[in-house]
């Protein structure tokens, strides 16, 4: 799934655009980067701990219906 999807008129079944899960992990980074107790965090722990909130937010996605 795309977060800004863009169809594609030549081949309507493609879409460009950023997915959705990474929109959720750049924004779950930027508020990370505010936060004092990840002001020291080396950015590869950052990233991976915006995906895992990316994950968690998609996955909540899935089960809005419940």
């Amino acid at each position: 799934m795309k977060a800004f999807p863009k169809l594609n008129e030549k081949q309507p079944s493609y879409q460009t655009g950023m997915d959705l899960r990474d929109w959720f992990a750049g924004l779950a980074m930027q508020s990370m980067n505010l936060r004092e107790d990840y002001v020291d965090t080396p950015a590869n722990v950052i990233a991976i701990d915006s995906y895992s909130l990316a994950d968690e937010m998609m996955k909540a996605r899935e089960n809005k219906d419940d």
